[in-house]
């Protein structure tokens, strides 16, 4: 009886392994590696961040300082990229088949090939899931400028449009509101010598003055004897006292919204800072994650290969 063909020992077929015709990309390998390395990174930056605001505090001398806070959250981030990419890159190395009759310099650069696309899926993943803080991170800095001049814009169109449309400044909340009610006050024997007591103050004409010469810095002297001329029927002084007063309160409101306006360039200077050693931090961090993902990676594939 002739018996079936059968496959001997000594057939070519079954002494070559299966692992011989692969390619030099293994995705598979690739994609477990970046979501471990994805995962683990989304867990520390949650443990970093509970242990960040477990260390603050709204109060006054209470809790981390602001200059420990930028440390610790940089040592951190960098921390979980050595980590996180290190894991994925080892696994990416690790889990990918074995390249038969491949030279030793070949599979090295490709197991820091793997590794490095492993942190760069994960990277891409992990900056998906934390788009807007991303965001935020890289448009402070855009927007730090422009809300320098939107806010003093604002405030000079406030103050204008309360002026122009005839409000009384006492109640709007425009910033010369408080200036313009201290050029009418009446204090003492000056209640009794008004001239009419019960006339109301020209306030949106004084506002609409002021606003019209706080840019150039200079109040024009007929505009300080006529707004003085105001002030002395108002409340009874003297003409000459009165338009002391005028110029005193004019420089006052003067200054205050120069120190505002130097107040809120330096917040926008400060944020503009904080964005550039944010974003430079973050590409060393990153950096030091694809490094840490392609060493791991040779480990793994010389592991794999033992």
């Amino acid at each position: 009886m002739n018996l079936p063909n059968t496959a001997t020992v000594d057939d070519p077929r079954h002494d070559r392994p299966a692992s011989a015709s692969a390619g030099a990309v293994s995705w598979a390998s690739i994609f477990a590696g970046a979501a471990g390395a994805a995962a683990l990174s989304l867990i520390l930056l949650m443990l970093g961040t509970g242990l960040g605001l477990s260390s603050v505090s709204p109060w006054a001398h209470a809790g981390i300082n602001r200059t420990a806070f930028g440390v610790s959250t940089i040592l951190w981030v960098t921390f979980t990229q050595l980590v996180a990419s290190g894991m994925g890159g080892y696994l990416a190395g690790r889990l990918r088949t074995k390249w038969v009759d491949t030279q030793r310099d070949e599979v090295f650069f490709r197991d820091t090939a793997h590794g490095f696309l492993a942190w760069a899926v994960s990277s891409l993943v992990t900056a998906a899931l934390l788009t807007s803080a991303m965001g935020a991170i890289a448009n402070s800095g855009l927007q730090a400028g422009a809300s320098v001049a939107g806010g003093v814009a604002t405030t000079a169109a406030a103050g204008t449009a309360a002026a122009v449309a005839g409000t009384d400044a006492s109640k709007s909340e425009g910033p010369l509101a408080y200036f313009i009610d201290t050029l009418f006050r009446r204090d003492g024997d000056a209640l009794k010598t008004a001239a009419s007591p019960t006339m109301p103050a020209p306030l949106s004409e004084v506002s609409r003055i002021f606003m019209a010469t706080l840019q150039t810095g200079t109040l024009p002297p007929q505009d300080v004897r006529y707004v003085g001329q105001l002030v002395a029927q108002r409340t009874g002084l003297p003409q000459a006292e009165a338009e002391k007063r005028v110029t005193d309160t004019y420089a006052r409101a003067q200054t205050s919204l120069r120190d505002a306006q130097t107040t809120m360039m330096q917040a926008a200077d400060t944020a503009r800072k904080t964005s550039a050693y944010v974003s430079l931090w973050l590409f060393i961090s990153l950096l030091s994650g694809a490094f840490a993902a392609s060493l791991a990676a040779t480990l793994g594939g010389r592991q794999r290969d033992t």
